[in-house]
């Protein structure tokens, strides 16, 4: 896999539950913990400036661990509020694999990762040639209303497939484990079909939280 910036086989995680990056989208972040601010000075100074986002979650024993794949994304926008905030925007370019943590000085957490078996993320957007828009625009509509959510209607019906799948898997209220099961769909039809799976899930009330293990 090669990438247009030189890049180190580690990287910075921010592990920030719910969030979900997919290669070809974008990702505004509101950052404000000190570390995580570390974590962008840092980042800014690389000729990269990747950060891969994490899901994490709850071990038995209470400790906070990472799910083993994540998504790469690069900082592309940045600016600084009165008072010290900051706003930047990440523009997702591949996911990776977690191969361990790497222990050091740093403030915030920091992964060595591999890029293998996701060459496909740096290619041209996917298209779904199974895909039956208006069945599914359906279901959504339902799940828009039930939730009381609001949306452009017009520019959804327009934007393309791959705009349209991954923009409603990072923007919908669906729970970490949801947001991880979308993120390691192995193609856009496949997160298409869990996609279509949630909604539906959702309308029924979530009878079953196992569902998707």
């Amino acid at each position: 896999m090669k990438f247009r910036y030189d890049i180190p086989d580690v990287i910075p995680v921010f592990p920030l539950p719910g969030a979900l990056l997919l290669p070809r989208a974008k990702l505004p972040l509101h950052i404000f913990e000190p570390r995580y601010l570390s974590m962008i000075e840092d980042c800014m100074k690389t000729s990269s400036r990747f950060i891969g986002m994490v899901q994490p979650y709850q071990s038995r024993g209470g400790e906070t661990k990472l799910h083993s794949i994540g998504c790469v994304g690069r900082l592309n926008q940045f600016s600084e509020t009165e008072d010290g905030r900051y706003m930047v925007t990440l523009s997702g370019m591949s996911r990776f694999r977690i191969k361990e943590e790497v222990e050091g000085f740093a403030a915030y957490r920091r992964c060595h990762v591999t890029w293998d078996g996701f060459e496909r993320d740096l290619g041209k957007a996917e298209r779904d040639d199974s895909f039956e828009r208006s069945v599914f625009m359906a279901a959504l509509k339902r799940y828009f209303d039930d939730r009381q959510l609001s949306t452009d209607w017009e520019t959804m019906q327009e934007a393309d497939d791959e705009l349209l799948i991954n923009s409603l898997s990072m923007l919908c209220p669906f729970e970490p484990e949801d947001k991880q099961a979308l993120l390691e769909a192995p193609s856009l039809s496949t997160r298409r079909e869990t996609l279509t799976t949630l909604i539906e899930f959702a309308l029924r009330g979530g009878a079953d939280e196992d569902f998707l293990q």
